[in-house]
């Protein structure tokens, strides 16, 4: 059928029968017909004027069959007048969800308003869309429920800037699960990629390893730096695994029993699972390392360390955190005590040795920087001993 022929039953036929349809489910049929031949490429401007009339009457329609009907058929139709638009995506949520979903005529200023709402079946709408602009983007991380966010960070339409990476970060910085999300975009800049492998599940890091392009050292780099930092973290959060030595038996069986692992450990003061580390490595009884280590002299923790099979670069950083250890008291152990003992630690190391990894002092300076703030030092005391 022509576009002539087309126009000219919507002028005719489907809307007289529009006009004389007595039931609701007659008047949604119609109103269907009407809006796909609407919704069709081609009309002239007064067949436009005339279009978008009918359209009006049919959103102010009594039954609520009728404005669905228009709303699912004219959702992404470019023909839908944005003032028509508007008005579905305020009403009802069956009626408007599907304009807000898909409908071109919205704008960003609408599509923010919409946001702005606080209805959340709307905000995900608006999550799911085709395209989502940036300013959207930042509105639905700043304000919107949490199942929207998951879908616009799934979404690789919305266009997400450095703020609304940052955003989401600072908001859901205690909800991984809410953050693994980023994983399935089909692309990342780097500097996301690497704040996400630090904070995501393992089994997530693999599968963003395996979905986007990231070069394999470093991917081999920053997976181990997370595994070590969740090992630590999980150290300090028990204050001293109660089987040290199982505990120790278990990362060596993993594969985590790294040299940067355990230099970090010693740097954050925890020197029971150092011992139970360079025993394990060494193959001898936990006593035995505690003499080697602690009362053989230099010699002892050489020939220790010689065993272990440690690279002997690690070694003289090794010798002055043991050094600052036994230069300090830890006090009555409790958790004001061990952070002014980890930040004397610290300084110790900083004063005694210059040439401790990099990597591994700042690690332990963001890691003290997390505690002092836990436990409210004021900035003037963080260092001082």
């Amino acid at each position: 059928m022509s576009v002539q022929a087309l126009r000219a039953r919507l002028t005719r036929d489907d809307v007289q029968r529009l006009a004389q349809a007595g039931d609701d489910e007659g008047r949604a049929l119609a109103a269907r017909k009407i809006c796909s031949r609407i919704s069709m490429p081609g009309l002239s401007e007064k067949e436009r004027e005339a279009a978008n009339a009918i359209l009006s009457v049919l959103a102010n329609d009594a039954a609520e069959i009728v404005r669905r009907a228009m709303s699912v058929t004219l959702a992404r139709s470019v023909n839908l007048p944005r003032d028509i638009a508007r008005k579905l995506a305020e009403d009802i949520d069956s009626i408007a969800v599907p304009v807000i979903a898909g409908s071109p005529s919205l704008t960003e200023e609408d599509l923010v308003e919409v946001v702005r709402s606080g209805a959340v079946v709307r905000q995900t709408a608006v999550a799911g869309r085709a395209e989502v602009p940036g300013k959207v983007v930042r509105e639905i991380v700043m304000r919107a429920g949490d199942p929207a966010v998951q879908r616009v960070i799934a979404n690789d339409g919305a266009h997400f800037d450095a703020g609304s990476y940052a955003l989401s970060f600072e908001r859901y910085r205690d909800r991984p699960d809410m953050l693994e999300g980023f994983v399935e975009r089909a692309s990342l800049p780097l500097e996301v990629t690497e704040k996400l492998i630090n904070v995501i599940s393992e089994t997530a890091v693999e599968r963003l390893i395996s979905r986007h392009a990231i070069p394999a050292q470093l991917a081999v780099e920053l997976a181990e730096a997370t595994r070590e930092r969740a090992t630590v973290d999980l150290v300090d959060q028990a204050g001293l695994a109660p089987d040290p030595r199982r505990f120790v038996q278990q990362l060596q069986m993993n594969g985590r029993l790294t040299p940067s692992l355990i230099l970090r450990a010693l740097f954050r003061g925890h020197m029971t699972f150092f011992e139970h580390c360079l025993a394990e490595l060494a193959g001898i009884p936990h006593a035995k390392a505690w003499l080697l280590i602690h009362d053989a002299g230099p010699l002892g923790l050489d020939a220790l360390f010689e065993r272990s099979g440690l690279p002997r670069r690690i070694l003289p950083a090794v010798r002055a955190a043991i050094s600052a250890y036994h230069s300090l008291e830890l006090g009555d152990r409790g958790p004001e005590d061990i952070v002014r003992f980890r930040a004397a630690l610290t300084q110790r190391i900083f004063t005694q040795f210059q040439g401790a990894p990099e990597a591994d002092l700042e690690y332990c300076l963001a890691r003290l920087e997390t505690d002092m703030d836990a436990y409210g030092f004021e900035p003037h005391r963080r260092m001082a001993g």
